[in-house]
């Protein structure tokens, strides 16, 4: 197992958004499960204000590695890919939703890994164009939440990237930890599905299709697991564990430390 590393210079920096804009109990409550695990992989979590101007979320990003979008109580507003919002669907969070671009086009242009978590995945697959099933009609119990630590399974594509993080290159299934009503129903660009829950086809995960860009998106909720000591904290621990060592290797690259050694100017 490779052990985080000691060198302060090579701990890198992972931009969370707020989980939400108006219930500040839940997101303080949220982000710190995010932030422990980012934490004991070996990153350092930087929290991004939903409340920020634009140039100010821009600002604080730039000096990040990696983004991780956390889930959350909101819904992607559905007239974001082209359909009616069904009477299920919660109100959207148009801060949040900002945010989330910000961070993507910046991890996009930049090819900064992105991890994407229940909410993070939706956001995630939205902003590259792909759709929502904007409620899970189903006899499996996809939001189980806290009260299940292992909610269902999932089986993981023996080929895709996911399988050989979590050790499921026989093509799984993995018990996961669930908590989500809606999915995603058409993948978007540069996305494809990993990972689904064999009893009734919803997706539980995509990835990116660009070998030079770290970009995983689950639909469970690895943060809830890492200290959970069984079946699920295993591969919850390995997901956080792969996303932070991408997040340092992008860091070491030598166009990275071009530019944080470069001297600042007064523009």
């Amino acid at each position: 197992m490779t052990q985080p590393s000691n060198d302060r210079s090579s701990v890198p920096r992972i931009a969370i958004p707020m989980p939400h804009s108006v219930d500040r109990d839940y997101a303080e409550r949220a982000v710190t499960q995010y932030e422990t695990a980012v934490r004991q992989a070996g990153g350092e979590p930087v929290r991004i204000e939903l409340s920020q101007s634009a140039t100010d979320v821009k600002k604080q990003i730039a000096n990040c590695d990696a983004v991780l979008l956390p889930g959350s109580r909101a819904d992607v507003d559905p007239q974001k890919y082209n359909e009616l919002r069904h009477e299920k669907t919660a109100a959207a969070d148009a801060a949040r939703d900002e945010v989330d671009r910000l961070l993507l086009e910046d991890a996009y242009r930049a090819r900064k890994p992105v991890l994407g978590i229940c909410y993070g995945l939706q956001s995630l697959n939205v902003f590259r164009s792909g759709s929502l099933v904007q409620h899970i009609e189903s006899e499996i119990n996809h939001s189980a939440g806290r009260a299940v630590s292992n909610a269902h399974t999932v089986e993981v594509d023996a080929d895709s990237h996911l399988a050989e993080i979590v050790g499921a290159t026989n093509g799984g299934p993995i018990a996961v930890n669930s908590s989500h009503h809606q999915a995603a129903l058409i993948a978007g660009e540069g996305l494809r599905v990993v990972a689904h829950s064999p009893d009734d086809g919803i997706i539980e995960a995509l990835e990116g299709t660009a070998p030079d860009h770290f970009v995983l998106a689950v639909q469970w909720h690895p943060e809830r697991s890492v200290h959970d000591g069984r079946e699920v904290a295993e591969s919850a621990e390995k997901i956080f564990r792969a996303f932070i060592e991408a997040a340092r290797e992008r860091r070491a690259t030598p166009s990275h430390q071009a530019k944080i050694l470069q001297p600042k100017t007064n523009l």
